[in-house]
């Protein structure tokens, strides 16, 4: 016999229905990779696309077994979490690996690295400290 069977209609109407929702969006940003020239275009729309369509799938998950086995299952809350989690941070060190790499091998695709910005100290007499710029010094006519 069939588990999905024994479900009531307006479960199997939302769990087909984030089902299908939750695939469209993992669709969408797959398609994003294909279409997107550069990696720095590329890697937002499989991590946008794909965590919102996990996030859909899950809670079509968890309304099954829910519904399936009369108590309430909370183990994709806990694999929802780690993947809400992971995803951003593994997309910050991806891109920030690349535009390591990018930027020594002095590629033209990304930009410049912004000067380091170091607050000169008081009384050293340079130009510019942390609170502004300095006094025009010098006769004033």
């Amino acid at each position: 016999m069939n588990h999905a069977a024994a479900l009531p209609v307006w479960a199997q109407l939302a769990v087909a229905f984030l089902l299908v929702a939750g695939a469209g969006l993992a669709l969408i940003g797959s398609l994003g990779l294909l279409r997107l020239r550069t990696f720095y275009q590329r890697v937002h729309a499989p991590t946008l696309g794909t965590t919102m369509g996990i996030m859909l799938v899950l809670a079509s998950s968890m309304i099954f077994f829910t519904v399936l086995e009369s108590r309430l299952v909370m183990h994709e809350v806990l694999i929802g979490f780690f993947m809400v989690v992971t995803t951003p941070i593994t997309l910050m060190l991806l891109t920030r690996a690349a535009l390591y790499r990018d930027r020594s091998e002095q590629s033209e695709e990304v930009p410049p690295a912004a000067p380091s910005y170091t607050p000169a100290s008081e009384g050293s007499g340079a130009q510019g400290t942390a609170s502004g710029p300095a006094a025009p010094s010098g006769p004033s006519g």
